[in-house]
């Protein structure tokens, strides 16, 4: 039986693409959907980065606060945004189909990361990002770079970076696939857990919400995302950690791999991977738990 759903979004454009998206799907099976808007302290807090004033949990708290208080039934994340650990009375209710995982260089004048001349500026607030560049070209200088989609390539296109490192999935969203110059493959830059997949929050206890929002999950990415989040979660949870992880199912089997970097140390990265048949989310964290110790026996913290 259809009924009402309220769906709380940050106001970002990117984000209000997500909920629409979501919005749609539920409309079209005869569910009466409206959005409400909000900012985030992660969106307001655009002089630091994430690791130094909280971690990307500051995206969801408000929508949170929204769901506990009546005002919202559901709230639509990028999974790479939700903190490993959900608070006590929340539930993760679905998780939908991937987009495009990996990470996209978006720079005018330089086609690849291998062309930026030595010393060269380039532009991510992301912990992950910064030790996977670094290994990949240690004598590039990083800088912070906070702002919602649109306002990081504005800062690009002012010419304060030579280049940029930005999820290729929110730029395909948004219709800004002709940015992109170059789709780093995961050999070469390994995605943050959960990266290109969305997922809908809700108050536990709503079983007429889980059921409204189950056609719309996507088991494959799920098992993925659970293997990959579990991995995060054993090593302390920070969505501000230097850690990437990601899986890939083939047939009932999940690849795992994952990498770790010091962001105040060497260049070289800790990586560890293993794979397992699995049929259920438990199997699949099961998996990331194994990875997770393998990389902190080799020296990730």
């Amino acid at each position: 039986m259809p009924f009402p759903i309220t769906i709380a979004t940050r106001e970002s454009r990117l984000a209000l693409w997500q909920a629409e998206h979501v919005k749609s799907l539920l409309a079209s099976r005869g569910h009466a959907v409206t959005l409400l808007g909000m900012t985030t302290r992660g969106d307001q807090i655009l002089d630091r980065t994430l690791s130094k004033v909280g971690g990307k949990g500051l995206f969801v708290k408000e929508l949170e606060t929204a769901l506990e208080e009546g005002r919202a039934d559901i709230a639509v994340h990028s999974l790479k945004d939700v903190p490993m650990a959900l608070p006590a009375g929340f539930a993760l209710a679905c998780v939908m189909q991937r987009e495009d995982p990996r990470d996209a260089w978006v720079s005018p004048r330089h086609a690849t990361l291998a062309d930026l001349p030595p010393g060269a500026v380039v532009g991510t607030s992301s912990l992950r990002r910064t030790v996977l560049l670094r290994a990949l070209r240690p004598d590039l200088r990083i800088e912070p770079l906070r702002g919602n989609l649109d306002t990081r390539l504005r800062k690009l296109d002012e010419g304060r970076y030579a280049g940029i490192v930005l999820a290729a999935a929110g730029l395909k969203r948004l219709g800004l696939a002709e940015r992109i110059r170059h789709v780093f493959s995961t050999d070469e830059m390994l995605p943050a857990a959960g990266q290109g997949a969305l997922g809908i929050e809700t108050r536990a206890g709503r079983p007429e919400l889980a059921d409204a929002l189950a056609p719309l999950a996507d088991q494959t990415t799920w098992l993925a995302v659970a293997a990959e989040r579990a991995v995060s979660r054993a090593l302390g949870g920070s969505c501000s950690m230097p850690l990437a992880a990601h899986a890939t199912l083939d047939g009932g089997c999940l690849h795992l791999r994952a990498a770790w970097g010091d962001p105040e140390g060497s260049a070289a990265l800790v990586t560890a991977q293993g794979e397992a048949q699995v049929g259920d989310l438990e199997q699949a964290a099961a998996l990331g738990q194994r990875v997770a110790e393998a990389l902190r026996a080799r020296g990730a913290r």
